[in-house]
């Protein structure tokens, strides 16, 4: 029994979304139906690349890339905030709470990374169209998407281990429905303005430089698609187009909103509501907007479910 006691005197307490709220079982299954549907669109996404001929591209290889952070994101949260609910147990190890940071972080990076490469991707394709193949061929696509995997796991690992390296103070009661840095620094002895500072110039790297980056590329290419003669051309672009920066937008949006905001205007709830928003909203949507504003993705689904009637 004191073993027990001590070991829970070094695990976290998750609270879970919105403390307090009434009916809070109907947001738990709302999300767990968003969570089937994520995993359901993600992985016909990937699986649709990876059969259809005509989808063998760099743009819809890191596109697959794109979903499978998508699948890792969302499953880095939402199964142990369901296991806590339905438990009722609220507890997290340090090694838990430090490892669901790790992924969480890499994850989150990785996708800022990668988006602002598919932004060059469409750059490259829209605005040097001849040259698209020797730029962007098969090999460098690879080497984006393992670029945005690897800066993603070491700026995580820089952050995760500074932030579980502080002494906490008091209950070790978290905010949030998952392990999160800024609602564990909350809980620090030591003054961490130093490291604050340190999570703003991330911040700048993370997020700004690459929206500018990507807002850069969309200029670029505008100006292009303005210039162009054939309709079909200027709307096949601006498709591929509209639908990677409906994903910037609501990827971006409230990270921005997250990181960006003065911390005098932190607050529990809408930390959660934006994290929601980000963590487990956006992976449910990517794939739907991919797949719903794209023909050559719609083309393949309904190649796949031919066949499938076809064998039947």
């Amino acid at each position: 029994m004191e073993t027990a006691n001590e070991t829970l005197k070094t695990d976290f307490i998750l609270l879970g979304l919105f403390p307090g709220i009434r009916h809070i079982s109907i947001l738990v299954f709302i999300i767990l139906l968003i969570y089937t549907i994520a995993i359901a669109g993600n992985t016909t996404l990937i699986l649709l690349i990876w059969v259809d001929p005509c989808l063998h591209t760099s743009m819809y290889f890191l596109l697959s890339q794109l979903s499978i952070i998508d699948l890792a994101f969302i499953s880095s949260t939402v199964p142990k905030m369901a296991v806590n609910f339905f438990s009722g147990k609220r507890n997290i190890s340090l090694i838990g709470c430090g490892t669901q940071i790790f992924f969480t972080l890499t994850l989150g990076i990785a996708e800022c990374l990668l988006l602002t490469l598919m932004a060059y991707d469409r750059f490259v394709a829209i605005c040097h169209p001849l040259k698209y193949p020797i730029i962007i061929n098969y090999q460098v696509s690879q080497q984006m998407a393992i670029g945005s995997w690897v800066g993603g796991a070491l700026a995580s690992l820089v952050h995760t281990a500074y932030s579980m390296h502080f002494p906490l103070c008091g209950p070790r009661e978290l905010h949030h429905f998952f392990c999160e840095v800024k609602a564990i620094l909350k809980l620090s002895c030591e003054d961490i303005s130093v490291y604050e500072r340190g999570v703003v110039v991330t911040s700048i790297v993370v997020v700004l430089l690459p929206v500018s980056l990507i807002l850069t590329s969309y200029t670029l290419i505008f100006l292009v698609v303005l210039r162009m003669n054939s309709p079909e051309g200027r709307n096949k672009a601006l498709a591929t187009c509209s639908s990677h920066l409906t994903v910037v937008t609501f990827y971006y949006g409230p990270a921005m909103l997250i990181y960006m905001r003065p911390g005098s205007s932190h607050t529990p709830i809408l930390n959660q509501a934006l994290f929601i928003f980000d963590t487990i909203l956006t992976p449910m949507l990517n794939p739907l907007i991919y797949t719903l504003r794209n023909k050559e993705v719609v083309g393949a689904l309904k190649k796949v479910l031919g066949r499938c009637t076809i064998s039947k």
